[in-house]
């Protein structure tokens, strides 16, 4: 895991760097609020390619458990995220259709997740890894010369590939399996501080 925060905190800085022209609207640094709601940190970095064309990696991290022995509620995982934005006006500014990709691992224990996704994680543990794609839309407003705003969500489909605990802590392993997954992949409301 350290090793892939390394990596990922590596790719992002060689991403900013490789960027030769810095105008404004170039590069933007940004983090989704909805995913800070959950307590997951989480940081992105846009590049633009061409005037309507732009390019970005997102990485969110949530290690934490809440509450007591068997009783622990957590959903520990992380996630990179890219995705390759076309513009219909130019980039940064208006409506966008993006292709994004993601990855990551994730343990989650006593807790109810959403679209049906592992009902049994309120009675078991589930620890594994997933991959997946989909499509996106989005809009995205300037807020001053600095300073932006946006909007957007996905649809797509997922491989996730896991083992299944007797409980959050202390159980045996019971089962271990995939599960295919189609819906929603994304949504995000995100504040940019442009470069």
């Amino acid at each position: 895991m350290r090793r892939f925060v390394m990596l990922m905190t590596a790719t992002v800085i060689m991403l900013f760097v490789s960027v030769t022209k810095t105008n404004a609207q170039q590069v933007a640094v940004k983090t989704n609020l909805l995913y800070d709601a959950t307590a997951t940190p989480n940081l992105g970095v846009e590049i633009g390619l061409s005037p309507r064309e732009t390019f970005q990696v997102f990485y969110g991290l949530h290690p934490w458990k809440f509450g007591h022995g068997d009783d622990q509620k957590y959903i520990k995982h992380w996630v990179v995220n890219p995705e390759y934005r076309y513009w219909f006006c130019h980039r940064f500014n208006g409506s966008f259709v993006g292709l994004h990709g993601f990855g990551g691992q994730f343990d989650a224990a006593n807790v109810h997740l959403p679209f049906g996704l592992f009902p049994g994680v309120r009675d078991n543990r589930y620890e594994g890894w997933y991959v997946g794609a989909g499509v996106s839309y989005g809009y995205q407003w300037v807020l001053s010369r600095h300073w932006n705003f946006e909007a957007s969500v996905g649809v797509g489909v997922a491989y996730l590939d896991y083992d299944k605990y007797g409980c959050g802590i202390c159980g045996r392993k019971l089962d271990d399996g995939h599960k295919w997954y189609v819906g929603p992949t994304k949504a995000a409301l995100s504040l940019l501080y442009m470069f």
